[in-house]
């Protein structure tokens, strides 16, 4: 699954995380300053960004973006030298892209964010009366948004296309790499099965998961600074009362608690879905064989072999009922517990309209990204199922087990 598409994996990935700390380190020990050479000087002091759509093409984010492009095209030439692959352009050159394209979404929920506050504070003012607020004032905030919006969309279509790509490439190498070992493969039950539908539920499966993890790690790292700052202004919970940084403790207590309840209640359904696409695979051989042998596939067996899927599938339909319950409820009460946190606040008058809609925002925002097992578990689900088969499949590959065993190996149920 990775080799097929990586350079030497093992090594691959710690490279990457090596030369990600370098970067980074470089960047925080003063990198950020070096595009001054250049005339891309850095903010000043306690200078913010605009608040409108050319805070993407302000100095110090153009330096950053050239930053960024310099490391990843050293990564990219050093691993060129040193290993060349035949997927090499897509796998560093497009995760990076995706990478950057992911962080770059995640930067106009900032900019947003950074809208809310002197939009909404503005209406506030207007719905007091005789605040000088004007028509234009109010259309010109909506136009702000608008281009922040374009923006977004834009970026959120490009990467939507290239990620649809690079996962299908990775399909496509993975495809290449089974069709190598073919003769080694042949002889498992369900080889087919597994080269053309299992590698393309993986791919597909992992296009969600993949950019929705990556995405959520980037919205901690650029909310989570700004949640402890709201925080100092919000220093009581319900029931708890004032403790520091109440925020972000309550945003990581609310999603801990729904990851685990779910993790919990869903315990079974990996098994479940790994033995459904078994039984299947049984049911679907023997109807295979029956088209060119007339002692296959008799009424009895087939109905046999079809009791079989029909049990397991009643049996996911009653564990997966309980398992959306819990997780229905847990996030029809998601929806009201930002307010449910900040009422203490908003009695107490701590709050503006459009302070209030940036904490609910960046508040909303931090939580969901601690929540990516509870919005992710049943896809996670399938690909642990997936995944499992075709490490057993790869096993044969690597001379760990006969295929007979490989086989057997793919009858148990976890």
């Amino acid at each position: 699954m990775l080799r097929s598409f990586f350079p030497n994996p093992p090594l691959f990935f710690s490279s990457v995380l090596i030369w990600a700390l370098i970067c980074t380190g470089l960047w925080q020990l003063g990198a950020s300053d070096w595009g001054a050479a250049i005339g891309l000087p850095p903010l000043a002091e306690g200078a913010a960004l605009p608040v409108d759509v050319s805070r993407f093409w302000a100095p110090s984010m153009l330096w950053f973006y050239l930053y960024y492009a310099l490391c990843v095209a050293v990564f990219a030439a050093a691993w060129a030298l040193f290993d060349r692959h035949r997927w090499q352009r897509w796998s560093i050159l497009g995760s990076a892209l995706i990478i950057f394209m992911t962080w770059f979404s995640v930067q106009t929920s900032v900019a947003v964010n950074a809208w809310y506050g002197p939009f909404w504070d503005m209406i506030q003012k207007a719905l007091e009366g005789d605040s000088g607020v004007t028509v234009t004032d109010i259309y010109t905030g909506m136009f702000s948004f608008a281009g922040i919006a374009f923006v977004a969309v834009t970026v959120g279509v490009l990467n939507y296309f290239v990620v649809s790509h690079y996962i299908f490439r990775w399909r496509w190498a993975m495809n290449n790499f089974y069709m190598r070992h073919w003769s080694q493969l042949r002889h498992i039950e369900g080889a087919a099965q597994r080269v053309q539908e299992d590698t393309m539920r993986f791919s597909t499966t992992l296009e969600g998961l993949g950019v929705n993890l990556l995405k959520s790690v980037m919205t901690l790292i650029a909310f989570m600074p700004l949640l402890v700052t709201m925080s100092q202004n919000i220093t009581e919970l319900p029931l708890v009362g004032d403790i520091p940084n109440a925020l972000v403790w309550a945003a990581i207590a609310w999603s801990l608690f729904g990851t685990v309840l779910l993790a919990v209640v869903g315990i079974r359904l990996p098994g479940l879905e790994f033995r459904n696409q078994r039984v299947e695979a049984a049911y679907r051989k023997e109807l295979v064989y029956g088209e060119d042998d007339p002692e296959r596939a008799a009424p009895a067996t087939v109905a046999t072999l079809f009791d079989r899927v029909r049990q397991n599938y009643f049996r996911l339909y009653w564990h997966y009922a309980y398992f959306n319950i819990a997780r229905i409820f847990y996030l029809q009460a998601d929806v009201v517990f930002g307010l449910i946190v900040l009422a203490p606040s908003i009695v107490a008058g701590k709050l503006t309209l459009g302070l209030l809609q940036q904490v609910l925002n960046v508040f909303g925002q931090v939580r969901e990204s601690f929540q990516y097992l509870v919005n992710s578990w049943s896809t996670v689900i399938e690909l642990l199922s997936i995944i499992k088969r075709l490490r057993a499949f790869e096993s044969v590959i690597d001379h760990n087990a006969p295929a007979d065993e490989a086989l057997s190996s793919t009858d148990t149920v976890s």
